[in-house]
């Protein structure tokens, strides 16, 4: 089977990372491939950029229809359902992966996520995922996400001192990573720290491999239908759906340049 792996922000160094921890996982007979968002933000560090990178992630998915499942690779889960709506492929988001994987090895988990305004955005996305009575606390460093790869930002140690505090102030039996750039961490916190520590990028990866192996497509009924055909106006009109075929949604022929 073929997962594609797409990260909605525009840095190449971040696929690079996510896709490495997505291989890593991934089960012989598994081909991971990975695609950086053409249009939107460096990283994604708000609504704004959130709404901004959801045609570049609509684009990754057109661009490579064969795929037999998709991960969507940033913790705030950007365009997720739109996505769904978009192809009958499984569509996973990292956020919404992390925290039931860690729900069935504990029964409380911390978030620990990189600045405070998207502490905000995940404890949103703890309330619609229905994990309010799992999740603990989420937590920030507020180490911008671009800094991760920064060695003066000590981030390595600040998160490490974070996920410390979860499980002595939260008591926590699991910590999930709060961002698709902490994918390589999870082995550095996991063994100083003796518990489960859940990358999303690795338990979406695992997740789709067990839906395409179940035979199981994102239904069709209801809210998740193809998107209906209609008129799209302005920097949108490329992008108007013209009907279901083949599995997937056909876009227009006119393309944004």
């Amino acid at each position: 089977m073929r997962i594609h792996l797409i990260n909605p922000n525009t840095t190449e160094t971040m696929t690079n990372t996510i896709a490495e921890a997505a291989r890593l996982v991934a089960a012989a007979g598994t081909e991971i491939s990975a695609a950086t968002s053409k249009s939107g933000a460096a990283s994604i560090e708000g609504h704004y950029d959130e709404a901004m990178s959801v045609v570049g992630l609509i684009e990754a998915i057109r661009e490579e229809p064969a795929a037999d499942a998709y991960v969507i690779a940033c913790f705030g889960d950007p365009g997720l359902l739109a996505a769904r709506e978009f192809t009958a492929a499984p569509v996973l988001g990292i956020a919404e992966a992390a925290m039931h994987a860690a729900s069935f090895v504990a029964t409380g988990f911390s978030v620990v996520t990189t600045l405070e305004r998207t502490r905000v955005i995940a404890e949103h996305l703890v309330r619609n995922y229905g994990m309010a009575q799992h999740c603990r606390r989420v937590r920030a460093v507020d180490i911008p996400v671009l800094a991760l790869d920064d060695p003066s930002s000590m981030a390595r140690a600040r998160i490490l001192t974070e996920c410390e505090a979860a499980i002595a102030e939260d008591k926590s039996g699991a910590i999930v990573l709060g961002c698709a750039g902490m994918a390589d961490l999870t082995k550095y916190i996991e063994d100083r720290l003796q518990i489960p520590v859940i990358d999303g990028v690795a338990a979406a990866v695992k997740f789709a491999e067990a839906l395409v192996g179940l035979g199981l497509k994102t239904s069709k009924r209801g809210d998740l239908a193809f998107p209906l055909p209609k008129i799209y106006r302005g920097i949108t009109a490329g992008y108007a759906p013209q009907g279901e075929g083949d599995g997937a949604v056909q876009l227009s022929a006119s393309r944004i340049r």
